[in-house]
């Protein structure tokens, strides 16, 4: 029998109508997670986030892949305070660079499933099966996540819930992008990481003053599992989240 681990994650959606329940769901095939840590300091990462960007038009995304956008801190030194990078992202790109070895940390930098990557291109891959990752947004603002993994696979396992704003457009005043006004879609605007036990479990999504400053165009939800205390993504899903009760893409 397959083992089912469940979490009840409330979020405070801040003016995001859900008449009805909205269900984001893997299916037994892997979804790539592909990260990119960035910066506004950053005179090389426009040109990386542009090409994020345009995954919004590819037809597997959510289906096949699910990019997410990490603004990074340490940019912030050279006088432009990135409004959306967080030590915490800081911190999750150095456990990458340890894992590889890596001397130093930089931007902007793909990774692909917890792998160093080049840029924003996906390959066609579909031979792992994890099992099936679902997340149910319900219309009182919770989210049920459950992880149904692939017959045989045991273990503990973390969930990893984040916040996307799309459509944000911030005029830079200093540092290397002075002048620049730049576009940030896919970017993480809040996460939750939690250890998940064998009964679900109930969690707060903080709410988040950079959303309400920053009035993205749309919100997504990303959500990924990990086997316990690895950071590389085991299985992933999300979505866009409706804005109005007949929008359910």
């Amino acid at each position: 029998m397959k083992a089912i681990i469940g979490a009840v994650l409330s979020l405070f959606f801040g003016g995001v109508l859900c008449a009805d329940n909205v269900v984001f769901e893997s299916g037994p095939k892997k979804v790539q997670l592909l990260e990119l840590f960035t910066s506004e300091g950053c005179s090389s990462c426009p040109p990386a986030e542009a090409s994020l960007a345009q995954l919004v038009k590819d037809s597997r995304l959510w289906r096949a892949f699910v990019p997410i956008a990490f603004h990074v801190d340490y940019w912030d030194r050279l006088g432009w305070k990135d409004p959306f990078a967080s030590p915490e992202w800081t911190k999750r790109q150095r456990v990458y660079a340890a894992e590889w070895n890596a001397e130093s940390v930089y931007t902007p930098n793909f990774v692909l499933d917890g792998r160093e990557w080049e840029n924003a291109t996906i390959p066609v891959v579909n031979v792992e099966a994890p099992g099936i990752l679902r997340a149910t947004v319900r219309g009182d603002n919770n989210v049920l996540v459950n992880f149904d993994p692939a017959k045989g696979k045991t273990g503990d396992f973390e969930v990893y819930l984040a916040r996307l704003g799309f459509g944000i457009n911030i005029n830079v005043h200093a540092g290397e992008n002075n002048g620049r006004s730049l576009r940030h879609d896919f970017v993480v605007l809040s996460l939750i990481h939690e250890k998940l036990g064998p009964v679900p479990q109930e969690l707060h999504f903080p709410s988040s003053a950079v959303e309400a400053a920053s009035r993205p165009d749309r919100i997504a939800l990303a959500v990924w599992i990990t086997n316990a205390g690895d950071i590389r993504p085991l299985q992933a899903t999300g979505g866009f989240l409706p804005t109005n009760p007949s929008d359910t893409h």
